[in-house]
């Protein structure tokens, strides 16, 4: 991870202004952080020190069950919060956030700025509105293993999870996740293959057809 200073950082907050959403200065306390591809943001199980607002990249959350099976749970995207629920609650078990492309966040220190998060309803109307879009996605997300075929669910996957056009998630993290089994997600990539949106190379995929991708997935978010 580094931490971006100077002209760097401001060159971010000139791009992504945030000061809108608080009652107090919140540019004076904001870091901006930029984690490489594949890096862990949080551990899981260790509370982070800070809120994070993701406002390039895209990263991926992970849990571990008590039978040690590590399960992918969701995603996040530029524009979301990460550490909302530790900021808002004095005891919560953390999950694991790695980052699926290069990603850079502005990051508000729990020790200088919680108490001023909470007192700020400027800022507490964003994070309702916030956490009340991540629970009807959560809900959609359940109800569409038994409204819409694979093939919209994958390609939805594939977007989310793809890096530079490069899409090469381990299959039994996608079966988990999609809740299908290794055949048929073999089957349906296969298809992808064949119809071109998709190249085979080696271990991983190459996206030939993102508009292709793109209508499918658009289908679950158009329901």
């Amino acid at each position: 991870m580094k931490i971006c200073t100077n002209e760097e950082r401001q060159s971010y907050l000139d791009a992504y202004p945030i000061a809108h959403l608080f009652a107090f200065p919140i540019e004076e306390f904001i870091e901006v952080h930029e984690y490489k591809r594949d890096e862990w943001m949080i551990r899981e199980g260790m509370r982070p020190d800070y809120l994070f607002y993701v406002i390039e990249g895209k990263a991926k959350i992970y849990v571990t069950h008590q039978n040690g099976k590590v399960s992918l749970i969701n995603f996040i995207n530029a524009y979301d919060y990460i550490g909302e629920m530790e900021l808002l609650n004095e005891v919560y078990y953390t999950k694991g956030i790695r980052t699926s492309t290069k990603t850079v966040c502005y990051a508000f220190p729990f020790h200088l700025c919680r108490e001023k998060m909470l007192e700020d309803v400027n800022f507490l109307r964003e994070l309702t509105k916030f956490l009340s879009a991540k629970a009807t996605k959560m809900a959609a997300k359940y109800s569409q293993s038994l409204a819409f075929p694979l093939e919209n669910r994958l390609a939805d996957f594939i977007l989310q999870t793809a890096d530079e056009e490069v899409y090469k998630e381990k299959h039994v993290t996608v079966c988990d996740f999609l809740g299908v089994s290794y055949r048929h997600l073999l089957h349906v990539l296969g298809q992808f293959c064949e119809k071109g949106y998709l190249k085979k190379d080696g271990r991983r995929y190459c996206i030939q057809q993102y508009d292709s991708l793109k209508e499918l997935a658009g289908k679950l978010r158009n329901q």
